[in-house]
This record gives C-alpha cells, sequence and structure tokens, in this order.
C-alpha cells in the first residue's frame, strides 16, 4: 500500500499555490474551515495582496453577522503566506491553481514532489485540461488527481473532484473529505473534457445560439422565455454576456474539437464573430446587450413581438385534439382568456387554429391536419401554458390574426413572445438539449446522476438538474421532441442519448441506475 492510501482523518495543512481569483477562494474556505493554509505565488506581493483580500472579506462576514470575531482571528491566523515552495514540505494536500498551461502545471508538480511527502496529494484546479495528462510528468501519477472550483470559490458550493487514468481511490475519498471539511459539495467525475458542469451546460448556450441563427426569436425575447417561463435565473445571452465570449467561446470549441466533432457540442459563427469583434460581454461594456456603468440597457421590443394598436381575437377558436394533455392545458389558458371555444372535430372556415406540436413547426402541423396555414398558430405547452407563452406563427399566417391571437393571450396576465416558426419552440429545444447531454454524461459513466443534477445546480445555478428536469417535463415527452426533431432537421445533434431512450421506453426515472 502507498503512503498516500495511509492517510487518514481530517487535513490540518494545506498548500494552494496561485494567489488570484481562484488560489485566494480556495485559500479563504479551506482557512475558514480551520486549515493551515500556506499561500504561495511567484509574482512579488501577489501572495500578500490575496491575503489582504481575504482579510477584508472576513471583516465584511463579520460585519453582517456571518462570522464572529472569534472566528475571524482563528481563520486569519490559519492564512500564512509564504515566499518559497521549500514551506510546503509538510503539507498534506497541494492545491495549484495556475496558468491553464500543461507545461507549466506539469513542471510545478516535479518541483513539489522534490519538497513534499510522499503521502502528499497533489491536485490541480484546472477547467479545462486533462488530469491524466498532467499527471503523466510525475514521479508519482497515483496522487495527482483533479479539484476543480469555481469562481467565486466561497459562493459556488460545488467542487469537481477528478480522477485521472492512474489516481488511487484513496486519493479521490481523501478530496471528497476535504471538499466537505470545507463546507462545499464534492462531486466525483471521471477525466473527461469539461468534466461535468462545463460539459452539461454545452446545450444551454449553444442551443440558445442556434435559435437564434435560425432568426426564430430576438435574442432579449429567447432570454425572457427562459427565464419566465422555464424559470432560469439568467437567460442564456445574459449568462453569455456575464461570463465574457472570450471565456465562453474559447470552451466551446475546445469541448467541441475535444470530442472530435460531436454534433451536440456545436458552437456557433455568432460568437465567433463577435469574439474577433471585441465585443465580449459586460466585461467590454458591450455583449448582446449594451451596459452603462454596468448596467444592462433592454432594447425595445423587437417590431415582430409587439405591434400597438392590436386588438384582441373576438372569434371562434379552435384547438389540435392531437395532443389531448395539451389541448386541455390550452384550453384552460383560453377560458383564461374570456375566448370563444370551438368544439368540433373540424376547425370552421373562419376559426382561429391552435396547435400544440412537440418538436415540430406550425407548417408540418398544417399539412398533416390539413388546416389552413393563414389562420394557424402553434402555441408551446411544455409548461401546461404557465408563465411566459410562445406563440409562434408560420411562413403563411396572417400577421394581423398572429397579433390579434397574441392580444388575447395577453388578458391572461403572462408575458407572450410571437416567434417564427421552428421545431420544438424555444424551451422544447434547450431543454430538450439539456436533458440529453445529461442523459448522455451518464451514460458514459461519468458521474452518478445524483452528483450530475446537484453540480448542475450548484455549479450552473439552474433550476433543476439535467435529470431532474427530465422527470419533470416527462421524459417520453423530452424523447418526442427530440425524435420529431431529427426527423425534421436530419440534424444528428438532436440524436436522442441511448440512456434517455430506454428509461422513456420504460417509464423510468432517468435517475435510475441499472442494478
Amino acid at each position: 500500500m502507498s503512503a498516500v492510501a495511509e492517510v487518514h482523518g481530517s487535513i490540518g495543512v494545506i498548500g494552494v499555490i496561485g494567489a488570484g481569483a481562484m488560489g485566494r477562494g480556495i485559500a479563504q474556505i479551506a482557512a475558514q474551515a480551520g486549515m493551515q493554509v500556506k499561500l504561495f505565488d511567484v509574482q512579488a506581493d501577489a501572495a500578500e495582496n490575496a491575503r489582504k483580500a481575504v482579510l477584508a472579506q472576513w471583516e465584511k462576514l463579520q460585519q453582517k453577522g456571518k462570522l464572529t470575531e472569534q472566528q475571524f482571528h482563528s481563520a486569519k491566523q490559519q492564512l500564512q503566506v509564504v515566499t518559497a515552495m521549500d514551506a510546503m514540505a509538510d503539507c498534506e494536500i497541494v492545491i495549484e491553481a495556475i496558468v491553464e498551461r500543461l507545461d507549466v502545471k506539469r513542471d510545478l508538480f516535479r518541483q513539489l514532489e522534490a519538497i513534499v511527502s510522499a503521502g502528499c496529494i497533489l491536485a490541480t484546479n484546472t477547467s479545462s485540461l486533462s488530469v491524466t495528462a498532467i499527471a503523466a510528468g510525475a514521479a508519482m501519477p497515483e496522487r495527482v488527481a483533479g479539484l476543480h472550483f469555481f469562481n467565486p470559490v466561497p459562493l459556488m458550493k460545488v467542487a469537481e473532484v477528478i480522477a485521472g487514468l492512474r489516481t488511487r481511490s484513496e486519493v479521490v475519498q481523501r478530496l471528497v473529505a476535504f471538499t466537505h471539511q470545507t463546507g462545499h459539495r464534492p462531486v466525483i467525475t471521471k477525466d473527461t473534457p469539461g468534466f461535468i458542469v462545463n460539459h452539461a451546460g454545452r446545450a444551454y448556450g449553444t442551443e440558445a445560439l442556434r435559435v437564434l441563427q435560425e432568426g426564430v426569436a430576438a435574442f432579449p425575447v429567447i432570454d425572457a422565455i427562459m427565464r419566465e417561463a422555464a424559470g432560469f435565473r439568467l437567460g442564456p445571452f445574459e449568462l453569455l454576456d456575464l461570463t465574457g465570449l472570450d471565456v465562453s467561446h474559447p470552451v466551446m470549441e475546445s469541448i467541441y474539437q475535444q470530442y472530435y466533432q460531436e454534433p451536440r457540442y456545436r458552437p456557433s459563427v455568432i460568437t465567433a464573430q463577435r469574439l474577433q469583434g471585441g465585443v465580449l460581454g459586460r466585461k467590454t461594456g458591450r455583449g448582446f446587450y449594451d451596459y452603462t456603468d454596468g448596467a444592462q440597457t433592454v432594447p425595445q421590443a423587437d417590431a415582430a413581438d409587439a405591434i400597438a394598436g392590436a386588438q384582441p381575437w373576438t372569434g371562434w377558436i379552435w384547438i389540435s385534439p392531437e395532443n389531448p394533455e395539451a389541448a386541455a392545458s390550452v384550453r384552460a389558458l383560453l377560458e383564461r382568456c374570456g375566448a370563444n371555444i370551438e368544439n368540433t372535430p373540424e376547425p370552421s372556415a373562419d376559426s382561429l387554429c391552435l396547435v400544440a406540436p412537440l418538436g415540430e413547426d406550425v407548417s408540418t402541423c398544417v399539412v398533416r391536419q390539413k388546416l389552413d396555414a393563414r389562420r394557424t398558430l402553434g402555441i408551446d405547452s411544455l409548461f401546461d401554458c404557465q408563465g411566459h407563452l410562445s406563440l409562434m406563427s408560420n411562413p403563411a399566417t396572417d400577421t394581423a390574426i398572429a397579433q390579434q391571437a397574441r392580444a388575447l393571450l395577453l388578458q391572461s396576465g403572462q408575458g407572450v413572445s410571437l416567434i417564427q416558426d421552428s421545431p420544438g419552440f424555444v424551451t422544447q429545444r434547450i431543454l430538450a438539449c439539456v436533458v440529453n447531454i445529461g442523459c448522455d454524461i451518464v451514460q458514459q459513466g461519468i458521474c452518478t446522476p445524483d452528483d450530475l443534477d446537484r453540480a448542475v445546480e450548484l455549479g450552473l445555478a439552474y433550476p433543476f438538474g439535467p435529470l431532474a428536469w427530465g422527470d419533470k417535463l416527462g421524459a417520453s415527452r423530452i424523447l418526442t421532441i427530440l425524435q420529431n426533431m431529427l426527423a425534421y432537421t436530419g440534424d444528428p445533434r438532436y440524436r436522442p442519448s441511448l440512456w434517455l431512450s430506454r428509461r422513456a421506453q420504460l417509464e423510468l426515472s432517468l435517475k435510475h441506475q441499472q442494478g
């Protein structure tokens, strides 16, 4: 048994190399947890400046009553700046949070191996590099693992524990215990591109960009729909602006290339062009939105979404019976609006026709059901017509009829966006892709279903993890959306995961694990 395997109990002394935002944050939570922390940075004064910043944070926490005076002074004593890596000799764990370069990280670990004991764990906070590749340069690769925290570390209460190909299980268990000790939630993941969080987060932005590229809706409309219908804290374009395209787009390209051009992760020409033009988001004062003194400027409503003076539709409305569950929620919505609902098998000559497809566009429904395209609109029933509503036209829809239908639905007191024809509306497309990628992550055995959902909830602040989303919306409905989108577009990005297909067919929870 190696020396690493013999280490037990709580962690007493750790080293943190790199005093940037990540290293500083890791040092803060470890010292608060009662560990002695040795902070080192090769740049002069960087570690001391980081220490001062941490002390300032603790003072604010004390003023807010979130840290007692005793806790503050104790943590202050635990955080130590060191001026040489030799001071790491007695550390039980050393975590590097330095530049994202494979050669630099390998060289650092080689230097550390000449300093620390054989039982010391070497952890990398890399977000994009292979832990296996970093460990390959070490004399003892079995003690090297990934420990990926998220920025800002004190607030993002999750950390990915990544085992390289040669990492010993005892090292993983030790890092799990360390993460618990800091008050964060550890999630265990295989060493794969994007790990859990960056991998699972591919669909939200990339599919929204695809919707925008196809001209289905303007970006503020897409954001409003995902916030007000699906419950996301930020719309996809608000999130891209917050993160910055200098960070987001390279990650999109990196994961796409590392998975050998897997269509599910295909980046967008929209963000590539904006990155080249320096339109990065909040940090440049201009992204998808403009920012003045950090405040977002909300653009005026898209002309297609609101035409002044439109009067509510007062004629008859026929609801397609193809999807009985959807028809019931559409009927309840129309009753709230005081609409005249037509109860006939076929629509009359002058009635407004409403269809509620899953993964299909209005044009397809018009042809299959032999409806009058001029008077037919689609409505998204994924959330049972609660929250923000999406009303979808087809290329032949009469514009005046569409605006009258929108004006009628506004009488429900809900927001209503009028979008262009698209298989899957907005929420169906984006959420089906979120669920599908999540299903494929667990199908590959990258992590457990519970760790996937928890990592996404904590690391991305989604209302639900991908598998919980699928169970909430119905795995069979998600499968239908993807199958219809794949059949209509022929794009393999929409091919359903085997994990999803099998559990939907057998009416199992998407969290169900065989055995």
